[in-house]
């Protein structure tokens, strides 16, 4: 019997994260705002008001608990929301400084361990 499963790509669990976001298409100056959906430790997923491309590079300000994070990132893909002329936009980290990974991983280990 054939079962129809969606192999999961992510090599890191992603927690629902609802919290202000500002990015920055790297080579522009305009800051957009938006809404974090959810978070892990190797990136972030929002919703966003227009496409941006996969493989663009793009500079975060992530408020998380009582810092900011800033990361460095590339977008990993970018869907079209039924209905809406909406992106939901998923971004990898590939930039990140070794205190605010700690920190990141930190707040991935306490929402893995009240899920428990």
């Amino acid at each position: 019997m054939a079962t129809n499963r969606i192999e999961e790509k992510r090599s890191h669990r992603r927690f629902k994260f609802q919290a202000p976001l500002r990015y920055q298409l790297r080579g522009t100056s305009e800051f957009n705002n938006t809404v974090s959906d959810d978070i892990s430790e190797g990136g972030v997923s929002f919703v966003n008001s227009g496409y941006l491309p996969k493989s663009a590079l793009i500079m975060l300000e992530i408020s998380l608990l009582s810092r900011v994070l800033n990361p460095v990132g590339k977008v990993a893909w970018s869907c079209p929301l039924p209905h809406s002329n909406r992106y939901k936009v998923g971004i990898e980290f590939l930039e990140l400084s070794q205190e605010e990974r700690k920190y990141l991983g930190d707040y991935c280990n306490m929402q893995l361990n009240n899920a428990m």
